[in-house]
């Protein structure tokens, strides 16, 4: 176990690519600590993609990318402007809300902060807004993509512990809104006391509100069709992601016509690039998980934590603080694929809901996603806004107060994300 462990940790330290570092580091623990035969990499390799639930990552991404480029992402953010636009802080306000709107339907992290930046930096630098801290507020936004259904890392999460993905949706939900709250407060706070410049908004008005909901309306189908649709039943949460694409393409394609046929191509290639990234992860995961487990790894943690403490609050203190440090050095599904199999038998012994834990570890990495040295979210916003990963880094502390607060809220308050599975699942 301290080979693989330490083999890996060797080799991330050493720039190897994650995907490498995790397949080299199991396949020299298989070699020195069994002498099971070497065919098990490439059945571990094949069985770890040779899931029907994971075929959701690719369409789920699919619908991001159109949701990009079809026209959605623009008429979320104009909603957003007409909604809070009127607000101190008015841009900081569009982005927080327009990326809570589109984390509900493309589950990507990433693409949403590019999709949010491209559109609302260029106007921020104009009206003499802090860039860096811009920066900092839009890569928060885009970040709430991994806690608002549908997400992909509570797709993962929910693949690898065996859990409801449409339990998991819902749980998220009451912390996403939460999260978007908590950002809004915090940003206005900032606002008013940060000068003119966050002064300059535009007049509410009803009618342009009314005419921003008429136009996004289309687009707000999307995620009450995939939630609805898995709560409901009506179809898996695979079948939901096919549905997520047909239906944001024709969106796209025939009413916002923004989108044309001759464009599907180029978005395929992207989401295959795209996809395949994620899907390898985790096919040299599912080696490295194997390894772990066989040589006891749960069983030795389970048996460490107990005797540290038999407080689950104490527990679930420890685990965040793990998380929080995993998250800031690690990509989440890289994450969710290592630990989530070693730390949920454990949290189920320790009479935590698997739906609970599962859900608080989605946002703790959610986390992640906008503190460096990792950050993905951090760095898009970054070079979307021309600035250095230390400069926004510097400013990264205003949206990270309101996440924590809110993960620790999460974390310790279980009705938070259970309240809403309740009534649909038992």
């Amino acid at each position: 176990m301290n080979i693989a462990f330490g083999g890996f940790a060797f080799l991330i330290f050493s720039g190897l690519p994650i995907v490498l570092a995790l397949g080299v580091s199991a396949l020299i623990a298989i070699v020195v600590l069994t002498d099971v035969p070497l065919s098990i990499v490439a059945q571990r390799v094949y069985g770890g993609v040779n899931s029907f639930p994971l075929m959701a990552i690719p369409f789920f991404v699919a619908a991001g990318i159109i949701m990009e480029t079809g026209g959605i992402a623009r008429r979320f953010v104009a909603l957003a402007s007409a909604l809070v636009g009127w607000i101190t802080g008015s841009l900081y306000m569009v982005a927080i809300t327009a990326g809570t709107g589109l984390a509900a339907i493309s589950g990507s992290g990433s693409a949403d902060t590019a999709a949010i930046g491209s559109m609302l930096i260029p106007d921020m630098r104009k009206r003499g807004y802090d860039v860096d801290m811009a920066a900092a507020v839009i890569a928060a936004s885009g970040a709430m993509a991994s806690i608002v259904p549908p997400s992909i890392v509570m797709v993962i999460i929910a693949i690898t512990t065996n859990q409801s993905i449409g339990a998991m949706f819902l749980g998220g939900i009451i912390p996403g809104l939460l999260l978007s709250v908590g950002l809004l407060f915090g940003t206005y706070l900032y606002a008013k006391r940060g000068g003119m410049a966050y002064k300059d908004v535009q007049p509410f008005s009803g009618a342009r509100l009314w005419a921003a909901l008429v136009d996004a309306l289309p687009a707000m189908l999307v995620p009450l069709i995939i939630v609805g649709g898995i709560v409901g039943g009506v179809f898996t949460a695979t079948e939901a992601a096919c549905v997520a694409v047909f239906v944001t393409a024709a969106i796209s394609i025939w009413i916002y016509r923004e989108l044309t046929i001759a464009q599907l191509w180029p978005i395929i290639l992207k989401t295959v690039s795209l996809a395949a990234a994620v899907l390898i992860i985790v096919s040299t995961a599912s080696i490295f998980s194997w390894i772990i487990a066989s040589q006891g790894a749960p069983r030795a943690l389970d048996e460490f934590l107990r005797g540290v403490t038999s407080n689950p609050l104490v527990f679930l203190l420890l685990v965040n603080l793990l998380l929080l440090f995993v998250g800031m050095f690690m990509e989440s599904i890289s994450a969710i694929l290592i630990i989530m199999p070693v730390l949920m038998p454990i949290a189920i012994g320790y009479d935590i809901d698997p739906v609970h834990f599962g859900v608080m570890a989605a946002l703790n990495l959610s986390v992640g996603l906008v503190t460096p040295p990792y950050g993905i979210c951090l760095y898009i916003a970054s070079m979307v806004a021309g600035r250095r990963i230390e400069q926004v880094s510097s400013r990264v502390w205003l949206p990270l107060i309101p996440m924590v607060i809110v993960l620790g809220l999460t974390a310790f308050a279980s009705p938070v994300t259970l309240w809403l599975p309740s009534f649909f699942y038992d």
